[in-house]
């Protein structure tokens, strides 16, 4: 019924779907490694995000608990951490390195990180872009409406701006999560080197989601093309 989405080009995508789920497994299981070794200090996950908070200043900053696996993350908008329910009151080294991460975003917000403050300022307009680009383009594309493709790969550009702006606010954040780690003592030699392991293989999701965008991107340019 819908045969423009599984036309050839969608071949371009087989590269970046493998590598996008090459690095969710890397991830999973690199988490799941470490999840099974506790750090020295005995200080839970939750424990380490509040001293490294109130070491920055950042007293008001609550560490919140949300369910979920993996679902850690900070809100710059309600200025709130959460932890999800594999990382709060986890004593591991993989637990105590995603919730410095968490830190990390929240010092980045806190000192004006300007591509935090960028990505910030998208998110509403990337939503929007990203919800009406697919459907314009492919509705272009059906009844061969070349403005309506055209406003569909504009649209689309908006998310891939969002990747790429969003690649170096999470290595930025790991970046600090390392140092502060270090420089605190919550994690030590082999343990820091071990979060250090987590967090680079969460990075390459970012990674991932951004070859797929741009491969996406790719698809449509084909399409569009193959309209002329």
């Amino acid at each position: 019924m819908f045969p423009f989405f599984f036309d050839s080009t969608m071949l371009l995508l087989l590269p970046a779907l493998l590598f996008a789920g090459w690095a969710q497994m890397k991830v999973r299981s690199t988490f799941a490694r470490y999840s099974q070794v506790r750090a020295q200090s005995g200080v839970t996950a939750d424990r380490v995000a509040r001293m490294l908070l109130d070491r920055f200043g950042l007293t008001s900053v609550p560490v919140n608990r949300v369910g979920g696996h993996l679902t850690d993350h900070y809100d710059p908008r309600g200025r709130t951490l959460s932890l999800s329910d594999a990382v709060y009151g986890n004593a591991s080294i993989a637990a105590i390195g995603v919730a410095a991460h968490e830190v990390g975003h929240a010092i980045q917000h806190s000192k004006g990180y300007a591509p935090l403050a960028l990505r910030n300022d998208v998110v509403p307009v990337v939503n929007i872009g990203s919800s009406l680009a697919m459907p314009l383009f492919f509705i272009g594309f059906l009844f061969r409406g070349p403005v309506l493709m055209n406003l569909g790969i504009f649209l689309f550009l908006g998310v891939i701006a969002f990747h790429l702006v969003t690649l170096p606010v999470e290595y930025n954040a790991s970046a600090r999560a390392v140092e502060i780690l270090g420089q605190t003592g919550a994690l030590t030699g082999s343990e820091l080197r071990g979060a250090e392991s987590v967090l680079s293989a969460a990075a390459w999701t970012y990674v991932a989601a951004t070859l797929m965008a741009v491969m996406q991107l790719v698809r449509l340019l084909a399409l569009r093309n193959s309209r002329d």
